[in-house]
């Protein structure tokens, strides 16, 4: 038999097995989504990744624990290809945005096709869909470059604890695709914006507000000014955006704020000076306004924009969702994610490969079930594809 009709005999053996699946899958959906797993929760977060792991391992797929201190673990899964070489990088990461407590008030349901659950589309599902994609090329082979699934635990809070080894491993990686939740479009994502998180404070000098207001100098003023001036720098024409999302300041209403606090979120692409960019965010967050107020920036986390994946790699997709019945096109979005670091190191990365979903961060948030087969038949072609 030659080497493209043993593809297309395994080709269709993954189809058809995947084809079968869609029960299962929902319900280990439902298993790691009634797992709190929130970013720091290193219980909920390393118990996601022992379900995970005992499905891999009862395909006989190889699997190791990274504990990661304070975070939980990493999930690190491998799949032998037929040669030798680069792997291929499955992406996804286990933890949400959402508190302890989250997944007993508002548990995994179904209604009308989709699925509601705290983390069920960002990113729960594309971990399952990666998770049953690699046990079919276990079970019936097919792939050329061996597979490699990496899952995080602090993507929500920028991965600071993981970043390093995230670009380790996808610099030893052929490509990358990160199952972030397919687009509300059915698209998915080919570019990403950075984002930097800074977080500042700002002293002023503590007065009583009826007595002696002018001998104060409230930080809280100051804090206004330097919002103001943040948004400012907003530039939708070079895809900056700011946000001050947080504020917390002042003791009592009749005491001129002596103490004031915020959180500033920034969105930019990867054409934007960024290093610029935090020289002006520092320099209005330092500024003495009004005077004998002093602010200073207290943390600062940075996630990287995600270059534009390669033509190619996405037409490989397409030409596998073609075939399937459907169409994609690629999209540029406005949120940050791993996918982001992975581009920066020069591998090709396409994300938003996993099932479609919609209103991440939020009790709204769902997965289309519908899209679970589908999107792990074209995820599992691409690979197949690539020789």
């Amino acid at each position: 038999m030659s080497d493209s009709a043993m593809l297309a005999q395994a080709a269709g053996k993954v189809i058809d097995w995947l084809g079968g699946q869609q029960a299962e899958m929902q319900a280990l959906l439902q298993r790691i989504v009634d797992i709190d797993s929130g970013s720091r929760q290193e219980a909920g977060v390393t118990a996601v990744a022992e379900v995970l792991r005992a499905r891999l391992e009862a395909a006989g797929i190889a699997v190791t624990l990274h504990a990661v201190p304070g975070y939980g673990v990493c999930l690190d899964a491998q799949v032998r290809g037929s040669g030798d070489g680069a792997p291929i990088l499955l992406m996804g990461h286990m933890d949400t945005v959402f508190p302890a407590g989250t997944a007993a008030r508002r548990p995994f349901r179904v209604e009308d096709g989709r699925a509601y659950g705290p983390g069920v589309a960002d990113m729960k599902s594309g971990l399952v869909m990666n998770v049953f994609v690699a046990e079919a090329l276990a079970r019936f082979g097919g792939n050329g470059s061996p597979l490699r699934l990496f899952f995080s635990c602090d993507e929500e809070i920028g991965s600071s604890a993981t970043r390093e080894r995230i670009m380790d491993v996808a610099r030893g990686a052929r490509t990358v695709f990160n199952a972030e939740p397919g687009r509300v479009s059915g698209n998915l994502v080919t570019g990403r914006k950075g984002s930097m998180v800074v977080e500042f404070e700002v002293e002023g000098v503590a007065a009583h507000a009826g007595i002696n207001h002018a001998q104060g100098a409230s930080a809280i003023d100051a804090l206004a000014q330097k919002i103001l001036a943040l948004h400012a720098l907003t530039d939708a024409e070079r895809g900056i955006t700011t946000n001050v999302g947080c504020v917390k300041g002042g003791i009592v209403p009749n005491m001129v704020a002596p103490h004031a606090q915020a959180q500033l979120d920034v969105r930019f692409t990867a054409d934007t000076d960024v290093d610029a960019l935090y020289a002006q965010v520092r320099a209005i967050v330092e500024a003495e306004s009004p005077p004998r107020t002093r602010g200073r920036i207290t943390a600062m986390r940075r996630t990287q924009p995600m270059a534009r994946t390669p033509d190619a790699l996405l037409a490989l997709y397409q030409r596998g969702a073609q075939r399937l019945g459907f169409a994609v096109e690629g999209e540029f979005t406005g949120g940050a994610a791993d996918s982001g670091l992975t581009a920066s190191v020069g591998t090709p990365t396409l994300c938003g490969t996993g099932p479609v979903g919609g209103h991440a961060h939020t009790e709204r948030e769902y997965c289309e079930l519908s899209t679970f087969v589908p999107r792990a038949r074209a995820l599992a072609l691409a690979i197949l594809e690539l020789r």
